[in-house]
């Protein structure tokens, strides 16, 4: 399939831990022939440190308030940026995001999440817990209607693999654009 690229703006990826940001957002930048950037990886290098490593260091709100500088300072053109899970909690940031181009919401079924999380160390993948024992399903809770608020567009991806969320991903905003 091919894509109109004129005048495309960003494409943000938000969503839950799993949801597949990352990995869909490499695939999609391919896939349209833009630039990619992992907010992840950019905290990562800015901290010199691991997401884990941050958290333990800073504590859940601290991390955010990096998390948020971070993401509010990202400049961009015609890129396919996936954030971390927990940039939701940062509205000066998603402002900003929202400003940069279309916002699409990665939204996976609590019951997907689990099945894909299953086994993992989620604190070893620097997941934002802000209490203490909070379960997934808290967090899910929690965060689900932030994605639904700052989301432009919102992909169902449960039941879909890997190059299935990224052709939809691109269906979606294509047809935005028109």
């Amino acid at each position: 399939m091919r894509y109109n690229l004129a005048d495309m703006d960003n494409v943000i990826l938000i969503g839950m831990p799993a949801s597949g940001k990352s990995t869909a957002g490499v695939l999609l930048a391919k896939t349209i022939g833009y630039g990619y950037i992992d907010s992840d990886l950019l905290i990562q290098n800015e901290e010199n440190a691991l997401l884990c490593d941050i958290i333990a260091r800073e504590g859940a709100e601290g991390f955010i308030g990096i998390e948020e500088r971070v993401n509010a300072s990202i400049r961009a053109r015609r890129c396919v940026i996936s954030t971390g899970g927990s940039a939701v909690y940062g509205e000066k940031a998603m402002a900003h995001l929202k400003s940069l181009g279309t916002v699409v919401y990665l939204r996976v079924g609590l019951k997907e999440l689990e099945k894909r999380l299953a086994g993992k160390d989620i604190f070893r993948r620097g997941v934002v817990m802000r209490k203490k024992g909070e379960t997934l399903a808290e967090l899910y809770a929690e965060r689900a209607p932030l994605y639904e608020k700052y989301a432009d567009i919102t992909v169902d991806c449960d039941g879909l693999d890997i190059g299935g969320t990224v052709a939809a991903v691109a269906a979606r905003v294509f047809r935005r654009k028109r």
